[in-house]
């Protein structure tokens, strides 16, 4: 048991086993493939051009990771996106989807190899099976809570 004032104190009783603690991000677990993707890139003078695009991901489970009070548990990610028959990049992605059990907040990070840099937040249940993230344009904070320890 910790105070809960105390933002060092990690808890002791961390189940390792990462696939069965991801809550709401479970059934994203894996290596996933589609190639009927379209993406309309805004134009701001001429008409968008419709790009057809095959994308895969790859969605690994992470160790659990504590901070302090805080426990998430995660999938790392990778999303490779190509035109069709190409084997240049379209779109690289990396970063990682936490889902933190004690408050139901649900984060994605976002890194693209043109220096941009994104988190996303939102909530969900446990066993939701869809959940809404956003990112607000120059936000300094989410209000990630530290929840209490029992």
């Amino acid at each position: 048991m910790t105070d809960s004032a105390d933002i060092f104190t990690e808890p002791s009783d961390i189940d390792v086993y990462t696939l069965k603690n991801l809550g709401p991000l479970t059934e994203m677990a894996g290596i996933w493939e589609g190639s009927r993707s379209l993406d309309i890139p805004p134009k701001p003078l001429a008409a968008p051009v419709r790009q057809a695009f095959v994308e895969h991901i790859e969605l690994q489970p992470i160790d659990p990771q504590a901070n302090g009070p805080q426990l998430f548990y995660g999938l790392r990610y990778h999303t490779h996106i190509v035109k069709p028959g190409e084997v240049e990049t379209y779109h690289d992605q990396v970063g990682y989807w936490l889902w933190e059990p004690a408050t139901g907040n649900v984060i994605q990070t976002i890194a693209i190899p043109r220096g941009q840099t994104v988190m996303a937040f939102g909530r969900a249940a446990r066993d939701a099976t869809s959940f809404e993230l956003a990112a607000t344009h120059g936000a300094t904070t989410v209000q990630i809570e530290t929840p209490s320890m029992p």
